[in-house]
């Protein structure tokens, strides 16, 4: 069996300052670091989520990250490599707090356990409970899918 350790997941991005508020502002990830290439025309973010910055520092894993491509490009299916995922503390309190930061849930945590969002790229993005499902509660119970995911 190969040894393997997580180390980033890369997405391309159409808007870096959309995509920074996105991740950052209401997803509440953070940014680790940054690099530039003039030559490349590019800058690549590194992202991670709040729990993992031991790891990052430590590690430089596992991340986020963002491409930016300073000449326009179209990228379509935003879902052709998947998703991200990531764990969170309480799956009704973050879903709530992402509708109150203006973020659609393109299915809803019914289980109370795991719901999907979407970035402005249309990357599917994973929300999993951390530990034990959550006992099922309105309004999540009956709140219909939105578009895919």
């Amino acid at each position: 069996m190969l040894s393997m350790r997580y180390v980033h997941t890369m997405v391309r991005i159409k808007n870096l300052e959309e995509s920074l508020q996105f991740y950052c502002t209401k997803l509440g990830l953070i940014e680790t670091s940054r690099y530039d290439s003039e030559k490349g025309r590019f800058t690549n973010v590194f992202l991670s989520a709040p729990k993992d910055t031991t790891s990052v520092k430590q590690n430089r894993a596992p991340e986020l990250e963002l491409t930016y491509n300073w000449d326009p490009e179209d990228y379509v299916g935003g879902r052709n490599f998947g998703h991200l995922a990531y764990r969170v503390d309480d799956i009704y309190q973050t879903c709530q707090d992402l509708i109150d930061k203006g973020v659609t849930i393109n299915r809803p945590p019914r289980d109370g356990y795991m719901a999907f969002i979407k970035s402005p790229d249309g990357i599917s993005i994973e929300l999993l409970q951390e530990g034990e499902k959550q006992p099922i509660q309105e309004p999540w119970q009956s709140m219909p899918n939105i578009g895919n995911w």
